[in-house]
């Protein structure tokens, strides 16, 4: 058959929210690079920098307005812990939005403009789909969640949150019935067994397909690193948000426990920049933390040029692109053992560091630096075997092949011949 002429949905679609925001971005522009016929549907607050990132493409993409609901309820929000927000405020804006793309979908539908409708955020698999009954096949994913905190880091989420999460996973299956668009899709995709067991519907079909991938041109092989100069510090490079979860203040204690020079670049912004800003000076540690602040993805992949390895000490992380970014140009990876980045890393290319017990997390992350520290020709064969494996299994090029193969399924309703 043809190419089926396909519509992407999503609430936000950008490089610069970070997080699942940049998946649906990428199924959208790398499809369009293949010459589908494919567009997308986003909220409008992503329309400056996709209008600046992808002006030939403008055409192709519908915005959903932002309305006073939306302010109001970000409003009632802002103040709430951040479980409650995220879910509760989250999922209400999320229905808001949903709405509005609802009508917008079904219109283009009408139209016989659309084959396929693909929602790939968000990836809770308790989040409601709004995406039913538009008269074309839905694919919703690939999904990525159902994580807690390990054990000894409560304090992390607060008992009326833990509480209200809880809840909200108990009643997902009713509001799934309710809000049935999980339940019609024609796929659902998942990452992982931990997703596909917390999904709160059966009947569709269930595909398991990698959640992140790595674009080539963007995060290139470099091939073997240079040697460094004898003593020459550890080179470690953090990338992401930097907010509580992230554990971050845990490596800068980490740091202080290490027997070699180690040094860290932090590419990233978010709330606990300050309170990391002042742990840095309470510990002596300002001559070897540099704070970089957000960067575009093509400034980041030039500070990895110059690091040693990446280090990721999440207490919560579902997916972890930054492991498999880092891993694709040659960098060896210090990561929790916990969650997403067990999915992608292993002890030929870097090293899972348990969080628990929580109180020698700092020193088990110290003896990982150490250990890369101490013996850099180890630290470049992790780094090449990371390139070789990410190369190998997680090109995004290979993953819209895939994505492409399951598009042509779900529309003829039959598996493609092996």
């Amino acid at each position: 058959m043809s190419q089926p002429r396909i519509l992407i949905v999503a609430d936000n679609a950008s490089a610069r929210f970070g997080g699942e925001a940049i998946l649906p971005l990428k199924y959208f522009t790398l499809l369009a690079r293949r010459g589908r016929d494919v567009h997308l549907i986003t909220h409008a607050r992503n329309r400056d920098a996709l209008e600046a990132s992808f002006p030939d493409l403008t055409g192709r993409i519908t915005y959903s307005p932002d309305t006073a609901l939306h302010r109001i309820l970000w409003r009632i929000g802002a103040p709430l812990p951040g479980a409650i927000r995220d879910h509760l405020i989250g999922n209400l804006m999320g229905l808001v939005t949903g709405l509005q793309q609802r009508r917008l979908a079904h219109a283009r539908v009408r139209a016989g403009l659309v084959d396929l409708v693909h929602q790939p955020i968000p990836v809770s698999p308790a989040a409601p789909s709004l995406l039913h009954r538009l008269g074309v096949p839905v694919v919703i994913g690939p999904m990525n969640g159902a994580m807690n905190y390990p054990p000894g880091y409560e304090d992390f989420e607060g008992g009326l949150s833990r509480r209200f999460v809880r809840a909200g996973r108990i009643v997902a299956g009713l509001v799934n019935r309710l809000i049935p668009g999980k339940r019609r899709a024609a796929m659902l995709l998942v990452a992982n067994a931990r997703t596909r067991a917390a999904l709160p519907v059966n009947g569709p079909k269930v595909v398991d397909l990698d959640e992140n991938g790595v674009d080539f041109d963007l995060w290139p092989d470099l091939g073997p690193r240079p040697a460094r100069p004898p003593g020459a510090p550890l080179r470690l490079v953090f990338m992401g948000r930097l907010i509580a979860l992230k554990g971050l203040d845990i490596a800068l204690q980490g740091m202080t426990l290490t027997h070699h020079p180690v040094t860290l670049d932090i590419l990233g912004d978010g709330d606990q920049r300050a309170a990391l800003q002042a742990q840095v000076a309470a510990l002596g540690l300002g001559d070897r933390v540099r704070f970089h602040g957000f960067l575009p993805q093509t400034d980041c992949a030039r500070h990895l040029t110059g690091a040693d390895a990446l280090i990721l000490p999440s207490l919560r992380e579902c997916g972890g692109a930054v492991v498999l970014e880092a891993m694709a140009m040659g960098l060896a990876v210090i990561a929790s053992d916990w969650g997403g980045p067990a999915d992608y890393l292993d002890a030929g290319c870097g090293r899972l560091v348990s969080p628990v017990p929580r109180a020698s997390f700092a020193a088990r992350l110290a003896e990982a630096m150490d250990e890369f520290a101490a013996d850099r020709a180890l630290v470049a064969q992790l780094g090449e075997a990371g390139a070789a494996k990410v190369r190998t299994r997680f090109d995004w090029q290979h993953k819209i092949d895939r994505i492409e193969a399951l598009y042509r399924e779900a529309v003829t309703g039959s598996a493609p011949s092996s």
